[in-house]
């Protein structure tokens, strides 16, 4: 069974950084389907980034509006996905979710809110 634990975000002044967390039992997050989610509320859930399997290459994959910001990664020895925020603003407020995709289904983590003052 895929569990996703999250943890990490919180609250900073704009420009500062944060780190999310998610640490995932059940499957290798070395074989890629790894992503990033984040939702305002009232609003869809929007892509932010996602990263390969290590067969793959390890790609990285970034929406426009973080690119250069944010950086994804994985460390295999503790099964853990990580997505650092650098430079952040107030429009990156939201609760970021974890994402897990195997066999055709997702798997969420119960999502973290980071939030940015101005």
């Amino acid at each position: 069974q895929v569990r996703v634990v999250q943890s990490g975000g919180g609250l900073v002044q704009a420009g500062g950084s944060l780190r999310v967390s998610c640490e995932v039992s059940g499957t290798p997050v070395r074989i890629g389907g790894m992503s990033w989610y984040r939702q305002v509320a009232g609003k869809e859930r929007e892509f932010v980034a996602a990263i390969s399997g290590v067969t793959s290459g390890g790609i990285r994959n970034y929406t426009d509006s973080v690119k250069g910001r944010f950086t994804i990664s994985i460390d295999n020895a503790r099964n853990r996905m990580y997505l650092q925020m650098n430079n952040l603003q107030h429009e990156d407020t939201a609760v970021y979710y974890c994402n897990v995709r195997r066999w055709n289904t997702d798997f969420w983590g119960q999502g973290t809110q980071v939030t940015v003052s101005s």
